[in-house]
Order: C-alpha cells, then structure tokens, then sequence
C-alpha cells in the first residue's frame, strides 16, 4: 500500500518541496533508496550520498535544503531522523495488518491473573498468578510474567522474554550453596520496551524497578532489587547486577555492565563494552575499554599496565627522597 507524500506532510508536517502526488511504496536508506522510496539524511557527512541517491523523497534539515534541492523532491525537518522514526509509526499504521485474537489460544493466563481488556497475549506466553498486564501492552509470543509482577500501560515484550524469574541470591554454607528466596517482584512503567530474550529478575525483599519509558535491547540481564530511571536505554547483551540503581535518561552501550550495589547518575553514558566498578554521581560520557591492537603489542602493554602500582610506589618514595635532599 502506497502513501502519498501529501498524507506523510499532513500527518506528520514538515515542509515538502515536490509533488504531493508523488507514491511511495517503501522506506529505504539513501544508497538502495530508489524512485519509489523516501529515505533520510541526519548526519551531513553522508552528503554525498544525498546526491547520489535515487530516492523519490528524501528527509533532510533546513541546512541542507539547497542540497536537496540539486536532486529532486524533499521533506524540511528540524530533526530528520525523529522526522523518520515517526515516517515509520505512520507506515506500520498504514500497513498494519487486522487484528488477530487478543490471547492467543495458547497463552497460559492464571486465573488470578489481571489482563486489561486493550492488552494482547501472544503465542505460548505465560502469565502467572497475581499479575497484572496494563492497557495496550503487547507481549510477543513465548513471554513469561511471573507471580506478582507488573506490566505497565503500552508496553512492548519481544519474543523470550522473561519477568520475574528468581535472583541469583545464594548464602554460602560448608563449601555449598543455600538458596536465599526471592520473595519481592518486578514493577514495570508505562511505555516501556524489552527486546528478545531479555530477563529481569524479581527482586529479594523489595520489588525490582523499571520506570516510565525505559528501552531494553535483546539478551540483557537485569539483576534483582534494580533500579533504572525514566527514559534509560540500554544496548544488547548489557548486564546490570543486583541492587544496582541507574538515573533516568541514561545511556549504556552494548555488551557493558554494572556491578551491584553501585549508583549511577541521571543523564550518564557509558560506552560500549565499559565495565562500571564504582559508583558515578556526575552526569558525563565514561567509557572503560582497553583499545584493541595487534595481540603482541597488547600483550606489552597489559604487561606494563600490571606493573602500574609499583611503579607508582616507586616514584612516591624517589619523590619523597628528593625532597629531603632539597631540604638538606
């Protein structure tokens, strides 16, 4: 199904130079975008690539109207790229296909369980007693929402994804292990989206928390007793261990983690593959990666690294022994 570019200007606005007849039939990036599609340019090192394009309509910012204009139709956006995330909602809109059943036949609900009327239950999914799923939240197919847990309103849980499954709480004893039980929940805000096989562990007294608006990529682990702020977004395979708490409209990069118990600032980003070690209480960018290199000069270098301390200790007292030799 077709839209044209009138109704993308109607719905969304902008300023479009071009025919409003014009049909698109798909979205697509600027280097395989061709005369059907509308594609976007956000970031003006790519300008080239505006100008190579095939693209029936492309997405730009007011500086870069007159190169738009060398090639053909165009849409002004104070922010394209959020210009082309909202293109994307209106074209799911369009292009939705009917409603299926809102629980599937499959799904094991627990009578105890609260489902609001607008929320819909995929596939195999498992609700269990005493929790409660909130208006409009989706779960995919082959979600579990534990005993108590909460689902807020206009969620989205992709496929896998498991809510509520027991902390790794354990007490050693004699050279074994005794299960400490996990006797809190997991509350989830509105608008929150979890990606593929994502698990949020309950909490072991207190409930884990995840607030209004949080975004969660695939396979991240959240520990029991978490806490992260509104607005945080976190990228695949992150890891946050139990009793950790996170501001609001942070950012954690891929494969990162959190050790437990530590605070993490509002508005802090930390970079991919960065292991947090100690609490952050300023809002900042901070990354704690190695760079990568050949693996002998690695190896040199990780070498030294291990001999920091000493040297350190060394350089303290040579420092120390200068002084007195100044003062004698």
């Amino acid at each position: 199904m077709a839209i044209r570019l009138g109704e993308i200007v109607d719905a969304l606005g902008g300023e479009l130079e071009g025919d409003r007849e014009l049909s698109i039939e798909r979205l697509a990036p600027l280097s395989t975008a061709q005369p059907d599609a509308i594609s976007f340019l956000s970031n003006p090192k790519y300008r080239k690539e505006l100008a190579a394009s095939k693209a029936g309509c492309v997405i730009v910012a007011p500086s870069m109207r007159d190169a738009a204009a060398e090639r053909g139709a165009f849409i002004v956006a104070s922010d394209p790229y959020l210009y082309f995330a909202r293109l994307t909602q209106l074209w799911r809109k369009a292009h939705a296909r009917p409603d299926a059943v809102r629980i599937h036949p499959t799904a094991v609900i627990d009578p105890d369980a609260t489902i609001d009327p607008t929320a819909r239950i995929g596939a195999l999914c498992v609700v269990e007693r005493g929790a409660r799923i909130g208006a409009e939240t989706v779960l995919k197919s082959r979600v579990t929402v534990s005993e108590d847990c909460i689902i807020g309103d206009r969620c989205l849980l992709h496929p896998g994804v498991v809510i509520g499954a027991d902390g790794f709480g354990l007490a050693p004893h004699e050279g074994a292990w005794v299960k400490i039980e996990q006797l809190g929940a997991v509350r989830i805000g509105n608008d929150v989206e979890i990606g593929a096989n994502t698990c949020i562990d309950r909490g072991a007294l207190e409930d884990t928390v995840i607030e209004d608006g949080v975004k969660l990529d695939n396979l991240i682990q959240i520990g029991h007793n978490v806490h992260i702020g509104k607005h945080t977004a976190m990228a695949g395979c992150a890891a946050v261990a139990g009793s950790a708490t996170i501001g609001a409209y942070c950012t954690i990069g891929g494969r990162a983690g959190v050790l437990g118990h530590l605070t993490i600032a509002d508005h802090v980003h930390i970079s991919s593959t960065s292991l947090v070690t100690r609490s952050i209480h300023k809002p900042g960018h901070y990354t704690g990666v190695f760079p990568i290199d050949d693996n002998a000069t690695w190896e040199k270098n990780a070498a030294t690294l291990k001999q920091l301390h000493s040297l350190r200790e060394r350089l303290k007292a040579l420092e120390k022994m200068t002084m007195q030799d100044k003062k004698s």
